[in-house]
């Protein structure tokens, strides 16, 4: 017994204490039983006085079953005493089972395993939380480590490493298949990014194109429309651009405007496209003369296009009555170049050319296109062979060889990689949104420096949707779960933050980051904030579903370790 309770104060008891502090260190935050009538109400030390105890009500314990929250207080005549041993179990959820993942150990109690069942766990978003120097790459290597320790669980992991920290940890460990991808093209060891640019929707090209404004989005659709002409074979292909050209110049012709306005206008269409069946040198047939179509536009003495009728007559008779193009969904082959070429078609056929204001807009998509086209960036959606969406998110991890994959995005600047992130992230969900069988392939995304790419950023805005807070809402019942790994967790989205039903927090001192995850997170009392603040390095805060009550941990050291060691200034600077 520990001592005799005095006051209690909603769900705070004061204990006047029986013992002698000098001879007991160690007790704060250790969980002590209040035991009376056959009950037995479980509780924290929060606070220690050398003369008296505060001890924050937890929970209880029914047939052998821990039950977080208080319905009923302890009685003054209670018996206050340490929990034992099995009771320790069930109030953290120590696991039994032969597939329990070791969380680390109980420093307060003696440095007691923490057995996880995974079921808990790893079948909710979870945030892995903490400042530069806390330790956080080690816990997460070492969890990894410890998920395969006794065995091989066939799990589609896949990691999105910012710094390339996790390879060293990961690729000859335990019983972990591993693969790792890299934006390194001098990276010989591994496998380059590739991403096939016709898997790429609307949705898709806007972030890859860094879209602004709404009127860019209608040209993204466009443009994925006409580039469908270019997997047809040649007759097809230059009847549909024929098409294009025709219909767009038909519309500058009938616009109302001077004729020299016209003539420069047609002169810059056919100056950017033109085809062996329709250019300036095309000629123009009637009963009496023939003449090329450079030359009918001409003005004549009057400033005017003398045979405007002739020539609008010459393009109708371009035009095609065929079923309009649709954007193929992933299903033609096509290229980076084919695509530009059919952003300019696009710019043609929407009458882009026409407005200033319109046209300063958009044409940064073409600026941008090109410069994706003619840079290192380019090559990472350079695939030559054709494959499918579905066949493509399969082969990540070779159709299941390999069950932890890594993408290591560390030479490839921040907006790249968080275009990159959410591409393949929303690859994996709708590919596990269209499966018969709900939630049959689990997914696991880790996303390292989290608050970099999910952002409240403007996808809601020109797209409609937030990839991110989409899988944070809906992800799980299709089996697509998040591990989101952050040392600024004020800069992530609240929405997809607070989606997340397991924390492991590591030491945090930012007062921003602090309020924000107490507002944030549903349940966070102020002991758990102060508890944050006073984490020395390598040791963790968890709570959540899978924890029923938050249990202050430490890991291993990962064996090998992550590639994340801190620079030694002494070595470095004074060297001989």
């Amino acid at each position: 017994m520990i001592g005799k309770i005095v006051s209690i104060e909603g769900n705070l008891v004061i204990v006047n204490l029986a013992i002698d502090l000098n001879n007991k260190a160690g007790l704060l935050n250790i969980h002590v039983a209040f035991d009376s009538n056959g009950s037995t109400i479980i509780g924290e030390i929060v606070s220690l006085s050398l003369k008296e105890a505060k001890i924050a009500l937890l929970g209880e314990i029914i047939n052998n079953n821990f039950i977080s929250g208080v319905n009923k207080k302890p009685s003054f005549a209670s018996t206050v005493r340490i929990i034992n041993r099995n009771e320790l179990d069930l109030i953290v959820g120590n696991s039994n089972s032969k597939y329990a993942v070791n969380f680390g150990s109980l420093p307060l109690y003696s440095n007691y395993p923490l057995n996880i069942d995974p079921d808990k766990f790893f079948q909710e978003h979870f945030c892995i939380v903490g400042n530069s120097g806390s330790g956080k790459s080690s816990l997460v290597a070492r969890i990894f480590q410890n998920l395969f320790l006794n065995n091989t669980p066939k799990t589609n992991i896949f990691i999105f490493d910012v710094f390339g920290e996790y390879h060293t940890a990961l690729k000859n460990v335990n019983n972990i298949r591993y693969k790792s991808y890299t934006t390194d093209k001098e990276d010989k060891e591994n496998e380059l990014v590739k991403i096939p640019i016709w898997l790429l929707d609307a949705d898709d090209m806007a972030l890859l194109l860094e879209s602004e404004s709404y009127v860019q989005i209608p040209i993204i659709e466009k443009m994925l429309k006409i580039v469908t002409v270019y997997s047809m074979n040649e007759e097809e292909k230059e009847k549909h651009i024929n098409d294009i050209i025709a219909r767009a110049t038909l519309e500058i012709l009938y616009s109302g405007k001077p004729a020299n306005q016209l003539r420069d206008q047609i002169m810059a269409i056919f100056t950017t496209f033109n085809t062996n069946s329709l250019n300036l040198d095309t000629e123009i047939r009637v009963p009496g003369w023939t003449r090329t179509l450079k030359k009918c536009l001409i003005l004549d003495r009057d400033g005017k296009i003398s045979d405007i009728e002739l020539i609008s007559n010459f393009f109708k008779s371009y035009l095609t009555n065929d079923i309009e193009l649709n954007a193929s969904n992933g299903k033609l082959y096509y290229t980076l170049e084919n695509l530009y070429d059919a952003l300019e078609l696009a710019f043609i056929s929407e009458g882009i050319l026409k407005s200033d204001a319109v046209y300063e807009k958009v044409n940064v998509l073409r600026v941008r296109l090109k410069t994706i086209i003619n840079s290192d960036y380019g090559n990472y959606f350079r695939v030559d062979n054709y494959i499918s969406k579905e066949d493509y998110v399969r082969s990540l991890n070779e159709n299941g060889k390999y069950n932890i994959v890594n993408f290591n995005i560390n030479n490839v600047t921040d907006r790249q990689a968080k275009v990159i992130i959410k591409i393949f992230s929303k690859m994996l969900f709708e590919y596990n949104a269209r499966l018969e069988n709900r939630a049959s392939w689990p997914v696991h995304i880790f996303i390292e420096e989290a608050h970099r790419y999910i952002q409240r950023d403007r996808d809601i805005e020109l797209i409609g949707y937030n990839i991110f807070e989409k899988i944070a809402k809906e992800g799980r019942k299709y089996g697509v779960i998040l591990g989101l790994i952050t040392q600024r967790p004020s800069e992530l989205s609240d929405t997809t933050l607070s989606q997340c039903s397991n924390y492991v927090v590591l030491r945090i001192i930012n007062p921003k980051d602090l309020d924000y995850i107490k507002n944030v997170i549903s349940n966070m009392s102020d002991e758990i904030i102060s508890k944050i603040k006073e984490l020395q390095p390598g040791y963790s805060l968890m709570f959540g579903s899978a924890f029923k009550v938050p249990i202050i941990t430490k890991f291993e050291i990962p064996n090998p370790a992550p590639y994340s060691n801190n620079i030694d200034i002494k070595n470095t600077w004074y060297k001989e």
